[in-house]
């Protein structure tokens, strides 16, 4: 961020016109949560992070919103282009006119007390600060939005200040994100991670060994159908999932599979449940009883989703289908739980593989010890010549020769049964579609996180409630952000 930022001035861009390009885009990103005027808090520091938050707060303001702004220094004592902005946020107060009738009930917060340079031990009055920032999030519900780092943070090690690390619900980073927002220690300090891209700004030469996944990131790989498409060119998807008494994963992975994008469905379940299955499944898939999955290997499929609800009774059938299986395959749950038991068989499949393990099942397949959550991807990948789909609060894909890809969306609602199904099925789909099975990975879990956010700050869901049917209502919207971005 450094560097581009140098870069950027000696080609004349001027500091403050990142500052309102940065600040409009924290503006954007609240909006895209909460599009109705609410109450803002704003705290503001005295250096250019403070001054990115007041152009956020002055178009807020603008968009109705009741601003509140709180600063813990002397006027005097903050930086030229920061009171600049303060005045210009009172100078648009005075002319907004205001209805305050149309306010929403909800509070947020803006922190934009430090930004990157600071270091994660907190002195006062920024320490202050933060406690207020805290207590109003614990006591008054309000929702955090952190602007570029949570104060407390240190955006280079993901260390946060022993007692008092502002806790964010979202983190709108500008311009890249920084590694200590995606370190394991970091994830319940940042929350939600927003990348703010500014056109002005070059990344260094060289392939980073880290990502962030966002939807301008992945908008190149989700291309508009020709008007002449056909089903044929979208992937026949084999479904393997379902037993007796785990019907539910079988459905789910379907619909999954379906609303990502699949031309064609076919599901292929044991005999003993195929009535269950087949008067229960959506219409728009084909459900077909299976005596031995053995014989799946002579199916006419191009892709494979295997492993919700099977159970290991047929295990040995499975391990063989995982093993010789051509085509490109998700492997899940018991999936995974099966292969567990002779992982070795990883270095010897002969279609691409994409395994989408939760922390439980990583612990099954791999001995993870005490490294951190990007250790047990790379080792993982270094070992098995697969893409990996660690599931998780920042869900990470890792692929052999990648960089780690860590995912933005998504929220703790999503800690419940089926979203796993879902997103197994939606992979699927999307490698059906030409993509990857680390673009796959990537798509996927971005699109179904997306999903579950709207599913509660557009829709009627709550943490509580929202169901992975929930997610399924709304992947049509979140395709449609991938494809246009927020600007």
């Amino acid at each position: 961020m450094r560097a581009a930022e140098e870069a950027a001035f000696a080609r004349g861009i001027k500091v403050e016109a990142l500052m309102d390009l940065a600040g409009a885009g924290v503006a954007r990103a609240v909006q895209q949560f909460f599009p109705r005027p609410e109450t803002c808090i704003v705290f503001t520091g005295k250096g250019h992070n403070g001054g990115d938050a007041l152009v956020a707060a002055e178009h807020l303001q603008r968009n109705g919103w009741k601003i509140n702004i709180r600063i813990p220094f002397a006027e005097e004592d903050c930086g030229e282009l920061t009171r600049k902005k303060l005045q210009a946020l009172r100078d648009a107060d005075h002319g907004s006119g205001l209805d305050t009738t149309q306010i929403g009930p909800r509070l947020i917060v803006l922190d934009g007390l430090l930004g990157i340079g600071t270091k994660s031990f907190l002195r006062e009055p920024i320490r202050a600060a933060a406690r207020e920032i805290n207590r109003l999030r614990r006591e008054q519900n309000a929702f955090v939005f952190a602007v570029d780092l949570p104060t407390g943070l240190d955006g280079n090690t993901g260390e946060t200040d022993p007692e008092d690390s502002v806790t964010a619900d979202f983190t709108v980073t500008i311009g890249f994100a920084k590694h200590g927002l995606i370190v394991d220690r970091a994830l319940d300090f940042v929350g939600r991670i927003v990348v703010v891209p500014l056109v002005d700004l070059v990344p260094e030469e060289g392939a980073p060994n880290e990502l962030a996944a966002t939807a301008h990131s992945l908008s190149a790989l989700l291309p508009r159908r020709k008007f002449s498409a056909y089903k044929n060119q979208f992937g026949r998807i084999g479904v393997v999932a379902g037993s007796k008494g785990f019907v539910g994963a079988s459905l789910m992975t379907t619909l999954g599979a379906l609303r990502g994008g699949a031309g064609l469905v076919e599901v292929f379940v044991p005999e003993e449940i195929y009535e269950i299955i087949a008067s229960a499944a959506p219409v728009e898939a084909m459900v077909k009883p299976v005596r031995s999955y053995k014989n799946l290997l002579e199916e006419k499929i191009d892709i494979w989703a295997v492993g919700p609800g099977l159970g290991k009774s047929r295990a040995s059938e499975i391990l063989n289908l995982i093993e010789q299986a051509d085509q490109p395959m998700v492997v899940d749950a018991d999936g995974l739980n099966i292969l567990a038991e002779k992982i070795d068989i990883l270095k010897r499949c002969r279609g691409a593989r994409l395994l989408t393990p939760h922390p439980g099942e990583m612990s099954r397949l791999f001995e993870v010890g005490k490294m951190s959550r990007a250790g047990i991807a790379r080792n993982f990948c270094d070992q098995f010549p697969v893409t990996l789909l660690l599931k998780g609060g920042r869900t990470i894909v890792s692929g052999r020769g990648k960089p780690l890809s860590y995912n933005t969306t998504g929220n703790p609602g999503m800690a419940s049964g089926g979203m796993g199904d879902i997103l197994t099925g939606v992979c699927a789909a999307l490698l059906g579609q030409k993509l990857s099975t680390y673009d796959a990975g990537r798509v996927g879990a971005w699109a179904c996180g997306r999903s579950a956010e709207m599913s509660i700050f557009v829709g009627s869901a709550g943490e509580e409630s929202l169901l992975a049917t929930d997610v399924l209502d709304r992947l049509g919207e979140a395709f449609k952000e991938i494809r246009n971005p927020p600007t």
